[in-house]
């Protein structure tokens, strides 16, 4: 079996369904209101899950009652938290989401930085049963902490590169394989292929951007190319990225090939799309990620 850790950030997502955004000092009723854990690692660890890995996920939850739902959602879907800060009292970070009918977003959030915790402890009995180790930049230290065990492990680590933050420099030297979204540019970059340069001089030989529904652009060594992402009748497209890196997760811890874990990971990540909300989708498919009532559009 896949057993995967997985190193960041968990919030409480509180999703509304709106028609429109409200403007300027106005106020919108929204047709539904939902609540999820949130988050880059906490949405990753789930979907590994679903798709039939173990999952243990790295985070700070703390004490505060609000910090109920995170615990419960990763009891009901069986993973197994290890809190970065147990004692923490305040609020866990909450983030406030409107969704509008064509998928579009506007979110409000606070981040990593309000919530204190120690110098993190790598449990070591945890990590050699770990077949991946997935970092999203949060919590920057146990990130760090926890890729470099993992690396003197000789256990592939994936970073999850939403955006640059400070330490991801230092984060690079433990990553086997980068995965980032567009908005990721190092310092001294400007485009893709400044971003390539730059993270194949970090000795990263795994690499590939993202880029919504465009086509996913990878490098595997001295091999360039593309990963068609399938098209589908989106209608919300919250954690759909999050999904993605849980799902190659998976897929590489399994055995598969660099390129053909991005392309199941993207099939995946295209099949949330059909629903509402981050679980939706996991109700309309079996464990091994394959759909139920499949609807993509050809790719294009």
């Amino acid at each position: 079996m896949a057993k995967g850790i997985f190193v960041g950030l968990s919030t409480i997502d509180v999703v509304y369904r709106v028609d429109e955004f409200p403007s300027t000092n106005s106020k919108v009723v929204a047709r539904s209101q939902d609540v999820f854990a949130g988050g880059p690692a906490t949405n990753a660890a789930i979907a590994f899950r679903h798709l039939g890995g173990e999952a243990k996920l790295v985070t700070a939850v703390g004490s505060h009652s609000l910090g109920s739902a995170i615990v419960g959602e990763l009891r009901r879907n069986s993973i197994q938290l290890i809190d970065l800060n147990s004692h923490f009292d305040r609020a866990p970070v909450i983030s406030s989401i409107a969704v509008r009918r064509n998928g579009e977003r506007s979110v409000v959030s606070a981040n990593a930085t309000r919530v204190s915790v120690p110098p993190a402890q790598v449990d070591e009995a945890v990590l050699k049963q770990a077949s991946i180790v997935l970092v999203d930049g949060h919590y920057m230290q146990a990130c760090e902490a926890w890729s470099m065990a993992a690396r003197g492990r000789g256990i592939p680590v994936v970073l999850d590169g939403g955006s640059w933050k400070d330490g991801t420099g230092e984060l690079l030297q433990n990553v086997d394989a980068a995965i980032c979204s567009a908005d990721f540019m190092p310092p001294g970059c400007s485009i893709e292929s400044d971003v390539l340069e730059y993270l194949r001089g970090c000795g990263i030989s795994k690499i590939a951007i993202t880029r919504g529904t465009e086509p996913i652009r990878y490098a595997s060594g001295e091999v360039c190319g593309i990963v068609p992402v399938p098209r589908v009748e989106s209608v919300d497209t919250m954690g759909a990225g999050d999904i993605f890196h849980g799902a190659f997760c998976y897929y590489f811890s399994a055995g598969r090939g660099f390129v053909e874990a991005l392309s199941e990971a993207a099939k995946i990540a295209s099949e949330s799309c059909r629903f509402h909300g981050p679980r939706e989708w996991m109700k309309h498919s079996n464990s091994a990620g394959e759909c139920l009532s499949p609807r993509a559009l050809p790719s294009a």
